[in-house]
């Protein structure tokens, strides 16, 4: 029998939207506990040398008291910042979000929940070393890597052949090779970059017929400044009603919310990333991969429209991700059977992020669907954080 005291809330996951509630909380004298290893999908999940899509000010985790934000980091450090117009590496962002986690989140432990079950009292967290701990409330911050999408005509094949790009940090392994890099979105061309710039043979590969890349700030007069209003989440009157309401978003129909938030600031390439996929990768638009096959170790890309295959020693998908609660292994079966979905299959969240099971929460991308585009980003944490604080407080 479990004789360990209930704590009042256990946090699954440690990158900007666990370490910004665990701030939040922590605060009002809350008890929790707090686990996974800081910053984990910025720090191995996404390729060295790359800089964040959001800007500067929108680059940050969120304390109650507003103590520590980015451009503080950076000024301590002798980091070059701006709030607008200057990329944020991913390093330093990285990095900061470990520092924020000494600083206001001590509490959190580095190890990884193997499992989660109900109980009568709430929940159980199964650790890795096998150490059982109960909670009363979870809050689910697991982020995005669990929900790697790989679509049909390339799932299936050996790590080797094909993988997603979530799963590469360092790129070096592929300097000499010939890589496809599948999609048409940011973390597309990011990876097609760096690839190159690591000594691939890079191949971009895109349904689209051309690379909406965004366009660099500039400086703008009253009229633009009226009317596309700039936001945490980029220029437009809608993105204002996407960040200061995300409450009225979650009152509206199911049905547009998720069409709102699939649709709304699509995965665009960045400005600063332009150039060097313009002159270092082969662009292929409009290609459509209808097939794949293995020939002599390596992949054969069937393309439609009667475009000639492509041969590559690897294929990389950077085709996104999809909220699909079954990718999250450590939540046993009955538990997840328990939680009520959307149409697009994201938990259906109450307003203040509590899923049909009682006292389990979701936020940060698998919350999208029900606050808003601001939820896939960064910044979406202040909203949870101090929503989550207020009704616990």
């Amino acid at each position: 029998m479990n004789t360990a005291p209930i704590n009042d809330i256990a946090i699954i996951g440690a990158g900007p939207y666990g370490l910004s509630i665990a701030a939040y909380l922590a605060d009002k004298g809350l008890r929790l506990r707090v686990f996974g290893t800081p910053m984990e999908t910025w720090r191995r999940r996404m390729p060295a040398g790359m800089h964040l899509k959001s800007e500067g000010f929108a680059s940050t985790l969120y304390d109650p008291r507003k103590q520590y934000r980015f451009s503080g980091y950076c000024n301590e450090h002798g980091i070059p910042y701006a709030d607008i117009g200057l990329p944020v590496a991913l390093r330093n962002f990285s990095d900061y979000g470990q520092e924020f986690a000494r600083r206001h989140v001590p509490m959190l432990e580095e190890r990884n929940v193997t499992a989660l079950h109900r109980n009568a009292a709430g929940f159980e967290l199964v650790m890795a070393d096998g150490q059982n701990i109960p909670a009363r409330r979870v809050v689910c911050a697991t982020g995005i890597a669990s929900y790697a999408n790989i679509p049909a005509p390339l799932a299936g094949f050996p790590d080797d052949i094909v993988s997603h790009c979530s799963t590469h940090h360092e790129l070096s392994g592929f300097a000499g090779k010939t890589v496809a890099v599948v999609g048409g979105g940011a973390s597309a061309a990011d990876y097609a970059a760096l690839l190159a710039e690591a000594g691939a043979k890079t191949h971009l590969l895109t349904r689209r017929g051309r690379l909406a890349f965004h366009h660099p700030p500039h400086k703008r007069g009253l009229r633009e400044k009226l009317r596309y209003p700039f936001t945490t989440i980029g220029p437009g009157w809608d993105s204002v009603f996407y960040t200061s309401l995300p409450q009225a978003f979650h009152a509206m129909p199911e049905p547009r919310r998720i069409a709102i938030t699939r649709q709304h600031l699509g995965p665009a390439p960045c400005w600063f990333v332009r150039d060097a996929v313009e002159r270092h990768v082969a662009i292929h638009t409009g290609a459509q991969v209808t097939g794949l096959a293995v020939q002599d170790g390596r992949a054969l890309l069937s393309l439609g429209g009667g475009a000639e295959a492509l041969a590559a020693d690897h294929v990389m998908a950077a085709t996104g991700y999809k909220i699909d609660l079954t990718r999250l292994a450590f939540m046993d079966a009955p538990l997840r059977g328990d939680i009520r979905t959307d149409a697009a299959g994201a938990p259906r969240l109450s307003p203040w992020f509590e899923s049909s099971v009682p006292g389990l929460y979701f936020v940060g991308a698998t919350a999208a669907n029900a606050f808003g585009p601001m939820l896939r980003f960064a910044c979406g944490a202040e909203f949870a954080a101090s929503r989550l604080a207020r009704h616990w407080g």
